[in-house]
């Protein structure tokens, strides 16, 4: 048994920013525990060709550890991810990391006022007991297979994205990719120069902007290093236009139309075939599903000897890919670009709460829902990073990650400080808090913009998405709001919550 006062599971950037700002609070008994080999998560897991972040490099980062040696203005994968080990690495948590280490269960248990997890570690099963647990596994990173009928028949060479096998070569060989969303679109063009033929199947079109990437001078990043506030600036004023789209995306969908127009300037000047352009246009509003960058896309796609296929798939044969209107096109390779369990994650079902229910039983009941994107009711002293709410589809999760490190630093100070040994965020405040979300979501292009997305749960509300600016999230989770939690100090004494009129307001624009 390993007894720590918190565990950590994750080591990506909300999991090692946890860390780091655990250490320099003076929180230093704690563990991480991951999967993977070191650092990274997303960006270390994701190594197909052209992997790459469509934040901007400088706003991609953490603001308490800025990195003026960005050799571009959006990073590619390995760059991001030698960026992570580093900040691991300056700030000493890698001495407080399992790697290696599958948690197998996670289990509140009542008696104890403790998490159990249950892992397994080169072969061999132990427990970590844990006065509070973060949750720090971030929602893409349980990899989706569609459900197509005949996968396991099929006897060719199967890779997902997310797992790329680099051993696998693609030269001359034919190739399907099925799915055309954010790295589809970064990896299509760097297979159809090698493949002897590509078929790219598409469920639904992307709206795509140009990628304005370019590499920086050793000028500019010696500005970056030596003159001050120089790269706080260039961060600064690339989230403040980055929020304009915000409040199009939210509030007036009508606003992005000069979007749109960029979008389709992009297909036009890109593809010449009218049939491909036709399949190419999507036919819902621009934002209703993520925007993607890129400038290759639309050239790959043009190119002869790739096709995009649109008929539908109806199955897997054992030697390839059968659409709805009967056709089979034999491939080699088949290459799964479909994304991630995101509301239906296998993670959920490996957190079981207070009454014994996993989180994926209670949000297959209510919805995924939590309390600012953080705790969720019946699952005392753990708290969640990237949790339900506080996805965006205009700028960068970190900031959004930041903003919880301020909250979950906070809370740590306010147990320790009272002595608490149990915090449940009440069901009426996480109740109140989902209903301001989706009031601030009626107007949105995610709920009116005519496409379905992984954004909505099985009740159909927007339950990964942070509505409007996010400086009022940033706001809303500066400080700890006890009063919006059941707690316990030591001794057993119970604080109920204060009513909802004594609480902070949960509106999402309070």
């Amino acid at each position: 048994m390993i007894d720590v006062q918190i565990a950590i599971i994750g080591a990506g950037f909300s999991g090692l920013g946890a860390a780091v700002k655990l250490k320099q609070n003076g929180f230093d008994d704690f563990v991480i525990l991951d999967r993977g080999s070191d650092f990274g998560g997303t960006w270390r897991d994701n190594t197909y060709p052209g992997a790459a972040c469509d934040v901007p490099s400088h706003l991609y980062s953490y603001s308490f550890e800025h990195n003026p040696t960005w050799s571009r203005s959006y990073s590619h994968q390995p760059e991001i991810h030698r960026y992570i080990n580093g900040v691991a690495d300056k700030h000493g948590v890698r001495a407080n990391t399992r790697f290696g280490t599958e948690v197998e269960n996670a289990a509140w248990h009542e008696d104890e006022r403790r998490w159990i997890l249950d892992i397994l570690r080169d072969g061999t099963r132990e427990q970590v007991r844990a006065e509070i647990m973060i949750g720090a596994v971030g929602p893409l990173c349980e990899p989706n297979l569609p459900d197509i009928d005949g996968f396991d028949s099929y006897q060719g060479t199967i890779v997902h994205s997310a797992r790329w096998d680099d051993d696998v070569d693609f030269t001359g060989k034919r190739v399907a990719v099925i799915g055309t969303g954010a790295s589809a679109i970064q990896l299509v063009p760097e297979l159809a120069e090698v493949v002897g033929r590509l078929d790219v199947y598409q469920r639904t079109a992307p709206w795509i902007v140009p990628r304005t990437e370019r590499p920086y001078s050793a000028t500019e990043q010696w500005a970056f290093a030596n003159v001050p506030g120089y790269q706080s600036a260039v961060r600064g004023a690339i989230y403040a236009m980055n929020e304009v789209t915000a409040f199009g995306l939210t509030y007036s969908p009508r606003s992005l139309k000069p979007v749109e127009l960029v979008c389709r300037a992009n297909i036009a000047r890109s593809i010449k075939d009218p049939e491909v352009r036709r399949k190419a246009t999507p036919t819902f509003q621009v934002g209703c599903k993520r925007i993607l960058r890129s400038n290759d896309w639309y050239p790959a796609i043009a190119r002869p000897n790739v096709d995009l296929v649109t008929d539908g798939i109806a199955s897997i044969s054992e030697t390839g890919i059968v659409t709805r209107d009967g056709t089979e096109r034999e491939v080699d390779v088949i290459v799964v670009a479909t994304g991630f369990h995101v509301t239906d994650s296998p993670v959920f079902d490996k957190i079981i709460g207070a009454e014994g229910r996993s989180m994926a039983n209670v949000w297959d009941e209510i919805g995924m829902q939590g309390y600012k994107g953080s705790f969720v009711h019946g699952f005392p002293n753990m708290m969640l990073m990237i949790g339900p709410s506080t996805g965006l589809g205009h700028t960068s999760m970190v900031y959004m990650i930041e903003s919880q490190l301020n909250y979950l630093v906070d809370y740590l100070k306010t147990v320790r400080a009272q002595g608490i040994t149990r915090t449940d965020v009440t069901a009426q405040a996480q109740r109140r808090y989902n209903a301001d979300v989706q009031h601030e979501l009626r107007n949105s292009v995610w709920v009116n913009g005519g496409c379905a997305s992984w954004y909505k749960d099985h009740h159909g509300n927007i339950t990964t998405l942070w509505p409007g600016f996010t400086f009022n999230f940033r706001r809303i989770t500066k400080k700890f709001d006890i009063a919006a939690y059941d707690v316990e100090r030591r001794g057993g004494r119970a604080v109920p919550a204060a009513s909802p009129t004594d609480t902070e307001p949960a509106t999402a624009t309070a």
